[in-house]
């Protein structure tokens, strides 16, 4: 089993579920007392959204940076980046180390190809549902993304940061999350991504009449697959 390199805290609230799932995987997988061997690396989130929200990304890529560099020499044999907003800063990352990281979009765009999907919604923070960053890559293989109007996307952003990052879960925000995946639906996505590692904590599949793609969960699995040297499937 491959020593798995976790970078968390953003928020840790989501981190916390990368961790059971992963070790829940591991032990339906191999049985007995298994567990996965990982080490997880803790950020501060204040700091981490500070540089968000000043859009200094090359801060934001140096910590995060100096955080894998360390995961590696602590015997991380890869890196798991526990959100997906800050795979914007990937580069910053994979030039500190030499070891891979696993892109969550990556791992999501293998499971809508396998779903046979051709279009799909996105749900995220505003850096991910509006820049190219983590799009591209979900379109790249060859899959149409649909985001939410602008008005829309500025309050599930701030539902991200004011509720779910602090490990609040309001019904009203529930139903109007709800409310946004159906216009998806309707303009035509066959799933939506819930692009953010949150908001899974808040959406469940039977609060969608399309499948739901859960960054967190698909990635979680991913890391699984990789640390038991097990090829992605598709």
């Amino acid at each position: 089993m491959k020593t798995i390199g976790l970078i968390g805290g953003m928020s840790w609230e989501s981190s916390v579920k990368y961790y059971k799932v992963i070790n829940e995987e591991v032990k339906e997988r191999l049985g007995g007392l298994h567990s996965a061997k990982c080490l997880l690396y803790s950020v501060d989130f204040e700091e981490i959204e500070r540089y968000q929200a000043e859009g200094d990304w090359e801060s934001a890529g140096r910590a995060l940076g100096e955080v894998a560099s360390s995961l590696e020499k602590a015997g991380a044999e890869f890196i798991v980046i526990c959100t997906n907003t800050m795979h914007k800063v990937i580069d910053h990352v994979e030039a500190r180390i030499n070891i891979p990281v696993l892109h969550i979009a990556d791992a999501t765009a293998n499971e809508i190809q396998r779903a046979d999907m051709k279009t799909v919604g996105l749900l995220g923070t505003a850096y991910t549902m509006e820049q190219d960053f983590y799009k591209s890559r979900i379109q790249s293989n060859g899959i149409n993304v649909l985001v939410p109007d602008k008005e829309e996307r500025n309050t599930i952003n701030n539902v991200i940061f004011e509720e779910l990052c602090l490990g609040k879960m309001e019904q009203s925000s529930k139903e109007y999350f709800k409310s946004v995946i159906q216009k998806l639906v309707d303009r035509g996505a066959e799933g939506v991504i819930l692009g953010c590692t949150e908001i899974g904590l808040l959406i469940k599949p039977d609060d969608s009449e399309v499948p739901l793609f859960d960054t967190t969960v698909i990635h979680a699995i991913e890391a699984v697959n990789t640390a038991l040297k097990l090829e992605y499937l598709k």
